[in-house]
């Protein structure tokens, strides 16, 4: 049985969110470079290569937000911290479908 990802947002749902002033706690798994080449501003960011080993870096309470580029990666991410208990969402669409440009990095 696959798993079931407990919660999913859209990026316009986070991107009007932080337009709300809302705090949320953002985390980018996407690799180094494609990190560079934009990422939404305030994210954290560690790829997915490493977050078991850096899992300590995370908050244990309130929603982690997991976004990649396509929202495939991230969803293996939810998968692996939810194991670990962790109150995680999963960006569906990933920073692909983001349209907010004002919010990113680049």
């Amino acid at each position: 049985m696959a798993f079931q990802i407990p919660k999913a947002i859209t990026p316009q749902e986070v991107a009007a969110q932080l337009k709300q002033g809302k705090q949320l706690f953002l985390l980018d798994v996407r690799e180094d470079a494609e990190w560079i080449e934009g990422h939404v501003q305030g994210a954290k960011h560690i790829p997915l290569g490493q977050l078991m080993e850096r899992v300590e870096e995370l908050p244990d309470s309130g929603e982690i937000i997991v976004m990649c580029r396509s929202g495939n990666r991230s969803g293996l991410a939810c998968e692996l911290l939810h194991e670990k208990g962790l109150q995680i969402v999963n960006m569906t669409g990933g920073l692909g479908s983001w349209t907010d440009y004002d919010q990113l990095v680049r």
